[in-house]
């Protein structure tokens, strides 16, 4: 995983909540994680990630993701066992 894919996952799993993260690093991180990203109707989108589907609303016209989204993504992927901590030992040299 690049630096800015754990930046990202840092940034999710930060308390309190951020809403300044880019809807777009959320999606970069995901297929850094192994996700795939569907499209689907409207502006939502399903990632799956270690088999499980979750449907996202990608933001618009505003690039960040509101606090309700990032709570969502962050309790989805620790709910996958995923965390900044795990990541960094996953990628120390």
């Amino acid at each position: 995983m690049q630096r800015k894919h754990l930046k990202t996952l840092n940034i999710i799993f930060t308390k309190p909540i951020s809403a300044n993260i880019k809807w777009a690093d959320i999606e970069a991180l995901f297929i850094a994680l192994g996700a795939e990203v569907n499209e689907r109707a409207g502006s939502r989108i399903a990632v799956v990630l270690d088999g499980e589907v979750q449907v996202y609303h990608r933001p618009h016209p505003q690039p960040t993701t509101d606090k309700g989204a990032v709570a969502s993504v962050r309790k989805w992927l620790d709910s996958l066992g995923y965390s900044p901590i795990d990541e960094a030992k996953d990628t120390a040299p």
